[in-house]
């Protein structure tokens, strides 16, 4: 596992990019240097909504086809291989394969990697941890999912931010309602995540999500005023809350994606596609067994 000599991880090597068959329809950014604004707004009809759920689908197997392999002594590069093989046989293209230059078609972040890490020949190691990052682009919509694996057994400590992380978007999921403003959802997890003192990252948020990749939409993980569109009934976003043990600070590598919290300490994230209902938030990125 490439590190330096504090033990904190450092670049690998990045293998070629993966074959996509020509017959998978191609989200309209690959090969340009940036997606087309996005047009349309995040509300959509009921039909679009079913479209988004089957991507969203399609993303949330394939991480858990990833989840599954994770073990000691697996690269990252494998686990990229994985996801990619579970997206691209179900006639999706993986979402971030060429996305603004993206290389691989999972996002892998390790330990104290926040987000956007780019699979390489990383090997895991027992007491780590990964997030696994993917989005599966079919009939037009993008789903978009993660989840953060343990690498066989970790401290109690790293254990429970996991634990945690994920309890944070649940209670972040149910603070959805129409007629609410967006930053509830930071509130939310920032409440919850301050009670055990974690950092949570602010820089990378949850975003509208469907026709396109990234709406504009911005959805908080901390407590702010400043981001505060109404929740509305039909519109579709992400919450992905990003929680550390020490500061919500963070650094980027040269690479210009893989971000690491600026003190190297350990972080974990978990995020869901959902749709507003009247009654509520409905997750569209569940697994289909």
């Amino acid at each position: 596992m490439p590190k330096d000599a504090a033990g904190h991880l450092i670049p690998g090597r990045v293998g070629p990019l993966r074959r996509v068959d020509a017959s998978v329809t191609r989200p309209e950014y690959v090969g340009k240097p940036a997606p087309a604004k996005h047009t349309g707004g995040d509300v959509y009809d009921d039909a679009t909504i079913e479209r988004i759920r089957a991507a969203g689908t399609i993303a949330a197997d394939a991480i858990a086809a990833v989840g599954a392999a994770v073990r000691p002594g697996i690269s990252t590069d494998e686990l990229d291989a994985i996801g990619h093989e579970a997206v691209t046989s179900r006639g999706a293209y993986p979402s971030t394969l060429g996305y603004r230059g993206f290389p691989k078609s999972v996002c892998s972040s390790v330990n104290e990697v926040v987000c956007h890490g780019i699979p390489d020949d990383t090997v895991l190691e027992a007491g780590d941890i990964v997030n696994i990052d993917i989005t599966a682009f079919k009939e037009g919509v993008h789903g978009d999912s993660n989840r953060t694996f343990i690498v066989g057994e970790a401290s109690d400590e790293v254990t429970q931010l996991v634990e945690r992380t994920e309890e944070s978007l649940r209670r972040a999921i149910k603070a959805v309602v129409p007629g609410r403003r967006v930053n509830v959802i930071g509130r939310t997890i920032e409440m919850y995540a301050r009670r055990f003192g974690y950092g949570v990252v602010r820089d990378f948020t949850g975003h509208g999500v469907g026709t396109s990749f990234h709406s504009g939409l911005i959805i908080p993980h901390y407590d702010t005023d400043r981001f505060d569109a109404e929740i509305l009934p039909g519109m579709v976003f992400t919450i992905e809350p990003m929680l550390t043990l020490g500061t919500h600070e963070w650094e980027m590598w040269d690479d210009d994606w893989t971000v690491v919290t600026k003190d190297r300490s350990i972080t974990a994230q978990f995020e869901h596609t959902i749709v507003v209902r009247e009654s509520g938030a409905e997750i569209l990125t569940l697994p289909s067994a």
